[in-house]
């Protein structure tokens, strides 16, 4: 399954946007109130200048404790964050994210953002993949 088939399948599309001197605090408030894992840092909004991820915070919160609430997302964020095409396919992603580690992919089409892949979204996808291709083979086994 291709990219933009995983966006078309998702019921919110959107991509959350903070600015550069927004606080952790205030980024994590976000997180939880939209109950999503990550957010994208952007000057402009089009584009993915960072993301900050729910376990980014986390392991700020490990090792310096409440006073990293205070800082600016920038200094915690991971900058200039991999990214993936409409075309690319669902098991290049999760390979992609299995080797990098990370969560989220930014989806940019013509150098702005156009959508935020989820590892939760690639794992949908492959296995609608395996159900369809599933059904195909019982399909020519039972002759029909």
């Amino acid at each position: 399954m291709r990219v933009h088939q995983i966006l078309k399948s998702k019921s919110d599309n959107s991509v959350v946007t903070i600015r550069p001197g927004t606080t952790v605090e205030d980024a994590a408030k976000l997180l939880s109130s939209r109950r999503i894992g990550a957010v994208i840092v952007s000057k402009s909004g089009k584009t993915a200048d960072g993301i900050l991820s729910e376990r980014d915070i986390v392991r700020e919160l490990g090792k310096r404790g409440a006073a990293c609430l205070a800082d600016d997302v920038t200094t915690i964020m991971t900058a200039n964050p991999i990214g993936c095409s409409m075309e690319e396919d669902s098991e290049d992603l999760f390979r992609k994210m299995t080797e990098g580690r990370f969560r989220h992919l930014p989806v940019v089409e013509n150098g702005e953002m156009v959508g935020l892949i989820s590892i939760g979204d690639v794992v949908k996808a492959l296995l609608s993949t395996l159900s369809m291709e599933k059904d195909a083979l019982q399909g020519m086994i039972m002759g029909h």
